[in-house]
This record gives structure tokens, C-alpha cells and sequence, in this order.
């Protein structure tokens, strides 16, 4: 029988990329989105409100053997953050459990698993590093583990297996994404150079110099797929990141060249993208008709805040792969080669000059 994969958030950062690598693999694949953005060609698309209860009707006849759910929806609190993520969840489970036919289900969260939400972001008793699925979970309400208990709670009534899969920041391409550091940061270099600025470390010394590490899109997908259909990824819950580790230090003036931009050192105070990108529009209009790109709407490119996030952190954080290596997924990526991939994908999308 031929795998049919359902994929919410089918045209996100990971939900794209994992359709592209299953349409590879000759499976069919349904995605879900909000309907804002095109999907990967090859992908039947569902327009669907997650939050509403009537998802059912919208996933009537789907009927698929793996459930892919790799998107989120942010809320002003992490209170509001649990009650409709864990809420979307329930719904789309409940909806294609009673037919029968999933085999597995696979979700995708996050090493805010171990750092706590985006409300205590690395402010509680955060794990030593390198994360490690063993850690377990924080004394803390956090909507990942919402998600994962609905995830368990519709595996033993429907009869599927489910793995959660926990990447660092993701590289990868996608338009409209909420959390987003690689085009974010395409976008920064590009006003940089079209403003003639320095390109300016956005984050906090602890990441400037401590060991870092990130996950591609494309790698997250090959894990995904490796997960739900091994024998060795059933029931579990792996960390996946591409397999090498950086300082910001290192990377940053690479990233500067190839955009051909001065990389600043490091200044005294950390010194936020979103503080600084109040021009950014107007701005990114102009270049975008200057250069005849198809998105003039920065925001719909960069995603300011969460790379602040990211970078403004207080602590090293990188992340142990042990568990799902010795488990058989042995898949590399170079991170540099994978932000160097990206910027010339978003230049032959003409995202990019």
C-alpha cells in the first residue's frame, strides 16, 4: 500500500521541506495550511482552521497512514499557547484516528523543551548542556508538552505509534514563517549592504563565543521520514540537529562575505534586530523594486523578534545526538553550507537580490 502522508503546516519551514523529500519518495501527500501561502507543487492542499472542531469534515476521506504536525500557532501567553496548540492537536487526531488507518503519528517541538517558553526563555533551572532527551521535562507549563500528551493520549485510543522529533533553530525556505534565522538574516545582510552599514551581531555575548549548533529543514525531514517508518523510531523522542557545532564568532563573518558586507565586531551592548528594523519596509520596498523581487513585504520574509530570541540568549546551547545515532539515523549537514544553500535558493526565487 502506498504511504499516504498527511502534513500539518504543509507549506511552513519544516512541512515543506518534508513534502518535497516524501514526493521524492513516491509517497502522496495531503498538507494542511492556513491558505496564505502556496504550497509545494506534487501536495494536496486542505485549508483548515485546526482550532476549530469541525476539522474532521475538512480531513473527511484523507485516510492517512502517517500524520505529520509541524506547525504551531502563537499565542499571547503560554497559557493561550497550551489550550489552542494543545487544542489543534486533539482535533486533527481526532479526526483521522477513528478510520483506522494511521500507522504513525510524528510531532515536531524544540529544544524550548529544555530551555522553557518563549515567557521564561532559558530563565528557570535549564539542563546542562548538550541537551539530552533523558533531561526529561521542566517544572514549567509549556505547550510542547501539551502537544506530546495529546499525541500519547490518541496513540493508545487509536492504535498508532509517534515519535517527537526536537530540532535547534532551523535553516530552510519558506515564505510567511514565523520563525525563520536564515532568511531573517538574508534580509539583514541585504539592507546592510544597500545601506552601506556593518552587518552587527543582533545577540548576546554568551552565543558570540560559546559553541552553538542548528538544524536543516532538509535534515529534520530525513529524520522524519527515517522515524516513521523504523522499527528503532517508534514510541520515541529525539533531538536532531545537523551534526556539527560553530561559535557565532566564526560563522558571522562568513556570512558577511558572501553578502559582501563588513562583519562588526561584536558591540558592548547586544543590539536587537527589532529595535533596529522600524525602516526596514519602506526599505525593503525600495530594494525589492529596485531588483525586481517578488516578495516586497519584509515581513513576510524575516522574522525579527525570534532571531532575537535565538541569538539573545544567555547560555551555550547546543544538543547531544546519541540517542537517535545509535538508533541508525547517522544523516549530516554542514551549517554553513546549509545558510550558503538557502541564500541561493532565496536569490533564484528572487527573495533576494
Amino acid at each position: 500500500m502506498t504511504n499516504k502522508a498527511l502534513i500539518i503546516g504543509s507549506s511552513g519551514v519544516v512541512g515543506s521541506a518534508l513534502a518535497e523529500r516524501l514526493l521524492a519518495e513516491g509517497w502522496q501527500v495531503h498538507g494542511v495550511s492556513r491558505g496564505r501561502t502556496p504550497g509545494v507543487p506534487g501536495v494536496q492542499q486542505i485549508s483548515a482552521d485546526l482550532t476549530s472542531s469541525d476539522v474532521a469534515g475538512a480531513l473527511a476521506g484523507v485516510d492517512p497512514t502517517h500524520v505529520f504536525i509541524t506547525a504551531w500557532s502563537r499565542q499571547a501567553n503560554e497559557e493561550e499557547n497550551i489550550r489552542v496548540n494543545g487544542a489543534m492537536v486533539r482535533n486533527v487526531l481526532d479526526a483521522v484516528g477513528p478510520a483506522g488507518t494511521v500507522q504513525h503519528v510524528a510531532l515536531v517541538t524544540g529544544l524550548k523543551h529544555y530551555l522553557g517558553p518563549f515567557e521564561a526563555y532559558g530563565k528557570g533551572a535549564v539542563p546542562v548542556t548538550p541537551f539530552r532527551e533523558e533531561q526529561g521535562r521542566q517544572d514549567v507549563a509549556n505547550f510542547y508538552y501539551e502537544q506530546e500528551d495529546r499525541v500519547f493520549d490518541a496513540a493508545r485510543q487509536y492504535g498508532f505509534t509517534w515519535s517527537v522529533h526536537r530540532p535547534h533553530t532551523i535553516i530552510g525556505f519558506a515564505i510567511g514563517n514565523a520563525m525563520n534565522m536564515g532568511q531573517t538574516l538574508a534580509v539583514y545582510a541585504t539592507l546592510c549592504k544597500h545601506t552601506g552599514q556593518p552587518f552587527v551581531f543582533p545577540g548576546s555575548r554568551q552565543q558570540w563565543e560559546g559553541l552553538a549548533d542548528m538544524t536543516d529543514a532538509r535534515l529534520l525531514a530525513k529524520q522524519l521520514l527515517w522515524a516513521s517508518t523504523s522499527d528503532a523510531g517508534r514510541n520515541e523522542d529525539f533531538n536532531v540537529v545537523n551534526g556539527d557545532v560553530f561559535r557565532w564568532q566564526w560563522l558571522w563573518p562568513k556570512l558577511a562575505d558572501y553578502f559582501g558586507v563588513e562583519a562588526a565586531p561584536l558591540p558592548a551592548e547586544t543590539s536587537p534586530l527589532e529595535a533596529r528594523m522600524q525602516y526596514a519596509p519602506a526599505l525593503w520596498r525600495e530594494i525589492a523594486q529596485q531588483h525586481g523581487l517578488a516578495e516586497p513585504d519584509v515581513t513576510r520574509l524575516a522574522s525579527w523578534w525570534h532571531t532575537d530570541a535565538d541569538l539573545g540568549r544567555p547560555m551555550e546551547v547546543i544538543t547531544d545526538m546519541t540517542k537517535s545515532r545509535k538508533a541508525g539515523f547517522l544523516e549530516y549537514q554542514s551549517t554553513p553550507e546549509a545558510f550558503f544553500d538557502l541564500f541561493e535558493r532565496l536569490k533564484r526565487e528572487r527573495l533576494i537580490p
